[in-house]
C-alpha cells in the first residue's frame, strides 16, 4: 500500500475543488465522520471557530446581547404554527421518530434554525415593555438533510453556527438592531479573517423565509463564485403574532413586539482558507492563527543543542509575555526542510529559524507564510515581531480586497453578461425589479442576485435583462 503524498498536490488554480478539500484534511482542520454529510472539527479547526466566538461575545455583550442554550429537538406541531417559514425548510429537516422502540407521536425535528422554538419561549417570558428589549444569542449546531455535494465547513448536514434573537418594542429599534448586527459581522470578518465582504439587502425572492426583509454580507471566492457570509434578518411581526410574543406597554395596552434574528456559521472558516490559502497548503491571518510564531531550533551536535535550545526557550518566553501564540517545534526525528514544509502547510504566519550560526550572529531569521519573505531580525529586536504580526495581518485583507476588485464586472450588456457569469466573479448590472428577470437570469446563467449593495440602491439605467427602467443595482453571481 503507497502511503499518502505528503503535502498539497494540485494547484489551487488547475483544480481549486480537489485543493481546497486537500488543505482542509492535510492542515487538520477537520475530518469526515462516519455519517455521510457530517464532518469532525479538530483542533486546529476548533481554535479558529473558539477565536471568532470570543470576538463576536465580547461585541455582543456590548450591545446587550447575552448567550443561551437551546435543545436540539423541536416538536412538529410547533414547527407548524409558522407554516411559510417551516414549508422553507421542511425538505431538509431530519425528523426523530422513535425513542428506543416505541413510536414517539408528534414527530421531533432536529434543529434546523430555532425560530419557532424560542419564540414559543419568549412569549412565555415577555409580559411588559420592562422586559424588552429581550436579547439572546445562542452559539449551537444546526442540522439540515444536504441533498447537493458536500464540501468542509461551506456545505455539511450539521453545522456550528451562532443564531440570535432579539425582540423589540418599536419597528425602529428592531430595524436599527439588524444593522448594527450586520456591522458587527462585517467589522469582524474584515478584521479577523481579513476578508472583504459586501453588505446590503436580499431580493425579496433571496431573502431568509419569514423575514419582512434580510440584511447580508457576501464575498467573492478566488474560483469566482459567491459566498454568503452571515445574514441579518427583520423579521416584523410576521413571528410575534402567530407566538403570541406580545407585550403591555405603559399604559397596559397590548401590542405584538417586532423581531429580528441574524447568524453567522463556520463556513467563515471555509472562506478564509479559500481567499488566503496557496498552493503550499493554508495561510492564517494572525489574529485567529492558533499558533503565530513556531520556532525551528536547528543544530547538527550535541554540543550546539544547549545552546540553541536555551535561546529557543529564551525568545519563547519573552513572545509570550507579549501574549503571542507561541510553539517550538521538537520533532527530533524530522529534517529542518520537512518542519518548515509543514508548518507552511498549517499556514502559521510567522517561522523563527535559529541555530548556531545565528547565535554567533546574535539574530534569528524570520519566515513570513503570507508572501514567503524571510529577513533576519537581531535579538534586540524581537519585540517587532508583534508589529510585524499586525502588518501582516493589514496586508493580507490587502490583498484580499485586491483579488476581489479583480474579480468584480460591472456590465450592462446581457450578453457580455452571461459571458462573465460563465468565467466567474461579482457582477454588477441594472434590474427592473421584477422577479421575472430576475428568474430568467438564474435560469439561463446560474447566477443569483447575492446582494443589493446599500451603496447601490436606487440608480438609475436600464435593466440587464429587459431592458426597462432599472431601480437597482445588484450583485449576481453563481454562488456555493
Amino acid at each position: 500500500m503507497s502511503k499518502e503524498k505528503v503535502g498539497i498536490t494540485v494547484s489551487k488554480k488547475d483544480d481549486f475543488s480537489e485543493w481546497y478539500t486537500q488543505v482542509v484534511l492535510k492542515a487538520k482542520l477537520a475530518d469526515y465522520a462516519p455519517v455521510k454529510g457530517l464532518i469532525v472539527l479538530r483542533p486546529d479547526g476548533y481554535s479558529i471557530w473558539e477565536s471568532l466566538k470570543n470576538t463576536f461575545d465580547k461585541k455582543f455583550s456590548k450591545n446587550g446581547i447575552r448567550n443561551g442554550f437551546l435543545p436540539v429537538l423541536i416538536p412538529e406541531s410547533l414547527l407548524g404554527k409558522e407554516q411559510k417559514h417551516f414549508a422553507g425548510f421542511n425538505p431538509e429537516v431530519f425528523w426523530v421518530t422513535h425513542s428506543g422502540e416505541n413510536e414517539v407521536g408528534d414527530r421531533l425535528a432536529l434543529r434546523p434554525t430555532s425560530e419557532t422554538l424560542a419564540y414559543t419561549l419568549y412569549s412565555k417570558w415577555i409580559k411588559s415593555w420592562r422586559d424588552l428589549p429581550l436579547k439572546i444569542n445562542f452559539w449551537n449546531t444546526a442540522l439540515r438533510a444536504e441533498i447537493k455535494a458536500t464540501k468542509p465547513f461551506l456545505r455539511t448536514s450539521e453545522f456550528l453556527w451562532q443564531e440570535g434573537h432579539t425582540v423589540h418594542a418599536t419597528e425602529k429599534e428592531a430595524k436599527d438592531e439588524v444593522i448594527t448586527i450586520l456591522d458587527i459581522y462585517k467589522n469582524t470578518v474584515e478584521e479577523e479573517l481579513a476578508i472583504p465582504v459586501i453588505t446590503g439587502k436580499k431580493s425579496e425572492k433571496e431573502k431568509f423565509v419569514g423575514a419582512v426583509y434580510t440584511t447580508t454580507m457576501e464575498s467573492i471566492m478566488p474560483d469566482g463564485k459567491a459566498l454568503q457570509m452571515g445574514t441579518s434578518h427583520f423579521l416584523g411581526q410576521n413571528f410575534s403574532k402567530p407566538f403570541e410574543v406580545k407585550f403591555a406597554d405603559k399604559d397596559n395596552v397590548e401590542h405584538f413586539a417586532w423581531q429580528t434574528s441574524w447568524g453567522i456559521s463556520w463556513r467563515l472558516i471555509g472562506a478564509m482558507i479559500m481567499v488566503h490559502g496557496d498552493d503550499k497548503g493554508l495561510v492564517l491571518p494572525p489574529k485567529v492563527a492558533p499558533i503565530q510564531v513556531v520556532i525551528v531550533p536547528i543544530y547538527n551536535q550535541d554540543e550546539d543543542k544547549k545552546r540553541v535550545w536555551e535561546k529557543t526557550e529564551e525568545i519563547k518566553n519573552q513572545l509570550e509575555s507579549k501574549s503571542i501564540r507561541v510553539h517550538i517545534d521538537d520533532r527530533n526525528e524530522l529534517s529542518p526542510g520537512y518542519k518548515f514544509n509543514d508548518w507552511e502547510m498549517k499556514g502559521i504566519p510567522l517561522r523563527i529559524e535559529i541555530g548556531p550560526k545565528d547565535i554567533q550572529k546574535q539574530k534569528i531569521v524570520l519566515a513570513k507564510r503570507y508572501n514567503k519573505e524571510k529577513i533576519d531580525l537581531d535579538f534586540k529586536e524581537i519585540e517587532k515581531i508583534n508589529s510585524i504580526l499586525n502588518e501582516i495581518q493589514t496586508k493580507m485583507l490587502e490583498i484580499a480586497r485586491d483579488q476581489a476588485k479583480l474579480n468584480t464586472f460591472d456590465i450592462s450588456n446581457y450578453s457580455e453578461f452571461k459571458e462573465r457569469i460563465g468565467k466567474g466573479g461579482f457582477v454588477e448590472a441594472y434590474w427592473c425589479g421584477k422577479q421575472e428577470c430576475e428568474d430568467k437570469i438564474k435560469e439561463e446563467t446560474g447566477a443569483d442576485i447575492r446582494v443589493i449593495s446599500f451603496e447601490n440602491e436606487n440608480k438609475d439605467g436600464n435593466c440587464v435583462y429587459c431592458n426597462e427602467t432599472s431601480i437597482e443595482v445588484p450583485i449576481f453571481a453563481r454562488g456555493y
